[in-house]
Parts: structure tokens; C-alpha cells; sequence
């Protein structure tokens, strides 16, 4: 049963509707990609499905009592207050409850008093009432995992740290309808698989925009293609999606060039009665005039974008020459003892977690930082063009053709003078288009535009900071073109997996701690060596002894908390400590039992090293809690 229906939805903003009587509806438990060009409406769809946006016509029926969360495409904006309390308002109707909870223990750690103990009690008792727990425990994890910081002010995040704030805020709730506007935006890979483990899990719908195709052909189980304004449901995966959707197309081609034949045989017809004088059939002619109409009315495929490189002299030889390059920000080592020899033509894809030092390696490349140590030599002849993910160059007030143009009608573009607004055309910007301001673009369209002003400057070394980041997948496909066939140098940050696949010759995998390595192909050909590396130096290395904890977990279990004269937050630290050490017990018991199965070294390297490092941790919570218990119960013995 459908748990939304969405009938006859029109909605229009200009000469061609957004949603032009669309139909589509939600079944339980389904996940669907909806697909569609940069513009189309997509995220316009999704905040009418969440009741945040209305229809000039058509209506929403949701099932009653149903919960529906969305990921906004752009990171909230002027909010007030923690991480933590922007995200737990996700959980609604407990989010009063948690964020004072929060706010409580922190001020309980740094300044104890009984009155806020006797609150923090209440809440305790309130939030075991709604079983409210679970819900703090998921916030924690969720915001543990994406990297937040809780208790850090939600506006001295970045926009891309924002936008994560804004993932965890919808993933907490556990909805009956989750909708993602591209929640893979300024994720690094090993937190976007954690993302696709997380959603498959996941009891309720999604619906989702994405422009990453791993993560599409993972997640999607249903594809709706938003095409001109109308709803299309694809049943099956994203490859069917796409060799479906190419025949729609041809059969739709072949339609209209019969029906523009026929049309254009009734035109001769009538322009030669009307030359003769003879007395025409009007039947005839008012299904002229409805076939005129229906002509006017159709609404063609966009055509697909032309983008061309600008390209200057040719570089030398060697582009840059990395010689042990260091490089240490504060106490912690970003990059160390680097080397690697960059050649002219070369194309290399710079994968690692957020924060690993990516941007830094590009600035030290480009000279904007200087290496703590080593060297970088830097070849002849080089003319850089850099696509940067945060669009900075982009003036939001100004329109689309004066930020490209400058306020010039013309560009210059391989040497030829070209008027901006035919330019513009090549990256699916029709004139009316191009005279808007850029703030009320769609995301994929800053991108477009971004690339067309990049790609004017002549350039032989291309640096793309996350490219790919809300270009529909036809602009991308030609994207992965220009590169292949681009004569120049090029380096990558993306964490899109197909796409460092379809470009990338060389991986720089940045492995933690600072250290990089160098591997050859796209992203999972370095994946593969990588894993192959770190098996053998664990086969290398010899089998750490598990400690002897026995004794003192059996003594524990055979003791009985007594009254003791230890402050109260210690009498309720002692009291908890059974059923802390009995949850951390049972998490390593079932993670022992994970790593223990046969097949479990043949997973990804990221999915086995989480694991493994999610039991060392496990293991040290657990002798810290026996080594804190053993203190408090000799506190307790001294106060007798």
C-alpha cells in the first residue's frame, strides 16, 4: 500500500511547468532514486512530498500518523545553538528533553550541584519513560561517525560541515519517509559506504537525488525519471533505468519526426487552398490547429551540454617533482615524507577521509603553503584553471552571463570570439536563463556554470575539487569525456567512486597519520592493491595475545555494591557500572564473532579496518570501566 500518492501535481514558475500534472506515489520500504537533468525540479519535488512547498494544482495524500524527514540540498542557515541541539531537533516531540539532558551532563562535569543532579534525575527518568535513549545513543554515533563535534556552535561550521550537521538531523529520527536531497554531497568515501550500510538497513522509504552512480546502483530499487514535467516510474535498478530510458527516447524521436512530417504535409495543404480559392474542409482544418497547437506545446529533450577545454601551450615534461615532502599544521602531521614524480598528461585522483589533508597537498602544489620540509619542484610552462567544490568565484547577485562575461556580450574561447549568451548555450543556459541572477540556480547549474567560466582561462593543468557534486548524469558523462580525452595534466579530489574510475591513471591515498601512498589505475584498482598491501603486513605480523580479564570480571560479578560514603554522582557511577560492563562485554562478544566468520577478510579493506578498530576500542572501554570500578569500590572500602 502507497504511504504518499501525489496526483495531477502542476506547479510552474516560467514558460514551461515544472511539474506538469505529474503523478507518482511511495510503497513501504522502497527506495527510489529520482532522476532528472540540473533544473528540472527535483529538489522542488522533495519539499512538496515533505509538506514544505505547495502546487498551483494537484494533491498530496500521506497516510495518516506517518513521519517524513528531508536533507535539504544546501546547509542550514542561521541556526542558533549546538550541533547537537540542531540535530536532536530531528527527533521532535524528544528534542526538548534530549537537548536538556545534554546540557545537563556538561554541566554537571564541569561544576557538580545537587539541583542540577536532582534534574538531571528527572530527565534520566523522563527519557527511560519514552525510551528516549536509543534515540541519544543513535545521535552520538551518527555524530561520532560523520566526524561533529556536539557541543561546537552549529554556525562556525563550514558549509559542508553544516551540511553533515543537516544528514545526521534527518538520519536520527528514524522516519517512515526519509527524503535525501544528494546526501553524498562532502562525504568521503568510507563515510558514504557507512551511509549506504546505514539506509539498507533502514525499515522505512527513501527517496532520493543523487549524481553518484555507485551509490545509486547500491541503494535505488525503484528509479523515477522527472523529465519536462512529467513523473515516469522505472521498476527494477539504474542500469535497466538507463537502457529503458534510451529506447523512450528513440521511440519519442521517431514519434515526432511522423507527426512534424504530417504536420508539415497539412501546412502545404492549406497554403494551396487558400492560393486556389476552393472551399476547404473544415474538419480538416481545426485538426490543423490542434496539431499546430500540439506542436507549440511539446516540450523537446534538452540537448546535451558542449563543453570544450581551452587549451594552452603545452607544459614540460615534468609537472611537479615531490621530494620527501612534510608538512605539519600545530602538533599534527597532515603530509609525511612524501615523494612522487607528476608527469605532463597524467591524471591523478587524491582520495582520503575529510580533514586528511587534500586541499592542503593542493595548495602546497600550487604554492599558496610551504612545506614544513622536503621540496616540490615545479615543471615549465604551467597554466592552471581550478574548479574549487565552494563556487567562490561565483558573485550570487550577479546573473549567469556577467558572471562568466563580466559584463562584456563576448568571450574568447580556443581563439575565436563567441557572444556569452551562445556560449552559455553549450552549457544548457538558454538566454532567459542566463539572465538570471546565479542564487536562483539549482546546485547542478552553479556547477555547469562554474565549469563554463573555468574552461574559458587557457589553462594545461586542471584542478577539480569535487566536480561532480550536483551535475545531473548527462553532464557528467561528458565531463568523464573532456578528461579522457584532455591533453593537458589533471588532479582530482572526488569522492565519487565511478567517476575517479572513469578518469583518474594514479591514486594518491592519503592512509592516515600522514601518510600517502601511490597507486596505479582508477578507484578500485587502488583499493584492491591497498588491501592486498595491508593483508600482507598483517600476515607478517605476529598474533597479539588476548589480556587475562577473567579474574577481574568474576570478582566483579561475585560483589554486591554496598552503601558507601562516595559522593552521589559516584554512588550512581558505581550503581551503573553491572550494566556498563555487560553491554561492553557483549559488543566485543558479537564483534569477536564478526571477525571470527571465514569470509570476513574478503570484505573491503575500509569495512574490515572499521571493525578491527572498533574492537581495539571496545577492548580499552572495557579496561578502563574494570580499572574504574576496581577505584571506586577502593574509595568505598576507605570510607567504611
Amino acid at each position: 500500500m502507497a504511504i504518499l500518492t501525489l496526483s495531477n501535481a502542476y506547479l510552474s514558475f516560467s514558460d514551461h511547468p515544472l511539474l506538469d500534472y505529474a503523478n507518482m506515489s511511495i510503497e513501504a520500504g522502497e527506495r527510489v532514486c529520482l532522476v532528472g537533468r540540473n533544473g528540472a525540479g527535483k529538489s522542488t519535488l522533495l519539499k512538496i512530498l515533505a509538506g514544505e512547498a505547495g502546487m498551483d494544482d494537484g494533491q498530496l495524500i500521506i497516510e495518516k500518523d506517518r513521519i517524513i524527514a528531508r536533507l535539504e540540498q544546501d546547509p542550514p542557515r542561521h541556526i542558533e545553538g549546538t550541533v547537537f541541539d540542531y540535530v536532536a531537533e530531528g527527533v521532535r516531540e524528544l528534542a526538548d528533553l534530549l537537548k536538556e539532558y545534554h546540557q545537563l551532563s556538561l554541566k554537571i562535569a564541569q561544576d557538580y550541584q545537587e539541583k542540577t543532579m536532582n534534574r538531571l534525575s528527572e530527565v534520566q527518568s523522563q527519557l527511560d519513560h519514552f525510551d528516549g535513549w536509543r534515540f541519544e545513543t543513535r545521535i552520538q554515533e551518527i555524530l561520532a561517525k560523520l566526524g561533529l563535534n556536539p557541543d561546537i556552535a552549529l554556525a562556525e561550521l563550514s558549509g559542508g560541515w553544516q551540511r553533515k550537521a543537516a544528514l545526521a538531523k534527518a538520519l536520527v529520527c528514524e522516519p517512515d519517509l526519509l527524503l535525501l536531497d544528494e546526501p553524498t554531497n562532502h562525504l568521503d568515501v568510507d563515510t558514504i559506504t557507512w551511509l549506504e550500510n546505514l539506509l539498507l538497513e533502514f525499515k522505512g522509504s527513501i527517496v532520493f537525488i543523487s549524481h553518484d552512480r555507485a551509490f545509486i546502483r547500491r541503494m535505488a530499487t525503484r528509479i523515477i525519471d522527472l523529465d519536462r514535467g512529467k513523473l515516469v516510474s522505472y521498476p527494477g535498478n539504474y542500469d535497466q533505468y538507463l537502457q529503458q530510458k534510451e529506447e523512450d527516447l528513440r521511440v519519442e524521436a521517431l514519434q515526432n519526426e511522423l507527426f512534424d512530417k504530417r504536420l508539415a504535409q497539412e501546412e502545404i495543404w492549406i497554403r494551396k487552398g487558400i492560393e486556389a480559392r476552393r472551399t476547404r474542409n473544415e474538419g480538416r482544418v481545426r485538426a490543423l490547429k490542434a496539431m499546430r497547437e500540439e506542436r507549440r506545446q511539446r516540450r523537446d529533450v534538452i540537448g546535451k551540454a558542449n563543453i570544450q577545454v581551452d587549451n594552452a601551450v603545452r607544459s614540460g615534461k615534468i609537472v611537479f617533482e615531490i621530494e620527501n615532502l612534510s608538512y605539519q599544521l600545530a602538533d599534527r602531521a597532515l603530509i609525511k615524507d612524501f615523494s612522487a614524480t607528476i608527469l605532463r598528461g597524467d591524471k591523478i585522483a587524491l582520495i582520503g577521509p575529510n580533514g586528511c589533508g587534500k586541499t592542503t597537498l593542493i595548495k602546497l602544489l600550487l604554492g599558496e603553503l610551504q612545506p614544513t620540509s622536503g621540496r616540490i619542484h615545479t615543471g615549465t610552462k604551467l597554466e592552471v584553471a581550478y574548479f574549487d567544490q565552494y563556487r567562490s568565484t561565483l558573485d550570487p547577485e550577479k546573473s549567469v552571463m556577467d558572471n562568466v562575461a563580466d559584463g562584456k556580450q563576448d568571450v574568447e574561447v580556443n581563439g575565436v570570439k563567441r557572444h556569452v549568451l551562445g556560449y552559455l548555450q553549450d552549457f544548457l543556459f538558454p538566454p532567459k536563463r542566463a539572465m538570471i541572477p546565479v542564487k536562483a540556480l539549482s546546485g547542478g547549474e552553479k556547477n555547469r556554470l562554474l565549469l563554463a567560466k573555468l574552461l574559458l582561462k587557457p589553462n594545461n593543468l586542471l584542478i577539480l575539487d569535487e566536480p561532480t557534486n550536483d551535475l545531473d548524469v548527462e553532464t557528467l558523462e561528458l565531463l568523464e569525456e573532456l578528461l579522457s580525452e584532455y591533453q593537458g595534466t589533471v588532479i582530482i579530489v572526488s569522492h565519487d567512486r565511478q567517476f575517479i574510475d572513469n578518469t583518474a591513471t594514479e591514486c594518491f591515498i592519503f592512509e592516515g597519520d600522514g601518510i600517502l601512498h601511490k597507486y596505479v589505475g582508477g578507484y578500485h584498482d587502488a583499493k584492491q592493491q591497498q588491501a592486498n598491501v595491508l593483508a600482507q603486513k598483517e600476515q607478517q605480523q605476529p598474533k597479539r595475545e588476548e589480556p587475562v580479564k577473567e579474574n577481574k570480571k568474576q570478582a566483579f560479578r561475585d560483589s554486591k555494591v554496598r552503601k558507601v560514603k562516595l559522593s552521589y554522582k559516584e554512588q550512581q557511577e558505581l550503581k551503573k557500572m553491572p550494566e556498563l560492563l555487560e553491554q561492553l562485554e557483549q559488543q566485543i562478544q558479537q564483534l569477536q564473532q564478526e571477525i571470527n566468520q571465514p569470509n570476513f577478510f574478503s570484505q573491503p579493506n575500509e569495512v574490515t579496518s572499521s571493525k578491527l578498530q572498533q574492537l581495539a576500542e571496545q577492548e580499552q572501554a572495557l579496561d578502563d570501566a574494570l580499572n574504574r570500578w576496581a577505584e571506586l569500590e577502593q574509595i568505598a572500602e576507605g570510607g567504611q
